[in-house]
């Protein structure tokens, strides 16, 4: 636990189980409302085929966890941590020039 709290650099136990839980509502939040919204915008296995279907879902789902994880982050209070988590994402796939 203490390598963890050290890696991750925060204070308490509890900070661990907090990151955790936003990381799993933000997983599901997303897979949850994605379909709705693709939906919403016709966009199907049948208009797209099932290959188009599911790029543009895991893209839109990629997008939209990036978002939601810093949102929930801050609700959960544990914004710094999820912000430094999503700029570290985001330069290691090459897009350090949004977090700069």
């Amino acid at each position: 636990m203490e390598k963890l709290k050290k890696r991750w650099g925060i204070d308490h136990n509890w900070q661990i189980i907090v990151i955790l839980f936003v990381f799993s509502v933000t997983g599901s939040t997303a897979s949850y409302i994605g379909k709705p919204i693709l939906n919403y915008l016709n966009i199907t296995t049948d208009v797209l085929g099932s290959f188009g279907y599911w790029t543009i879902r895991i893209l839109l789902l990629f997008i939209m966890y990036q978002f939601m994880l810093v949102f929930f982050g801050w609700i959960f209070g544990q914004y710094k941590f999820f912000w430094n988590f999503e700029k570290k994402m985001l330069r290691r796939i090459g897009l350090k020039r949004f977090v700069d």
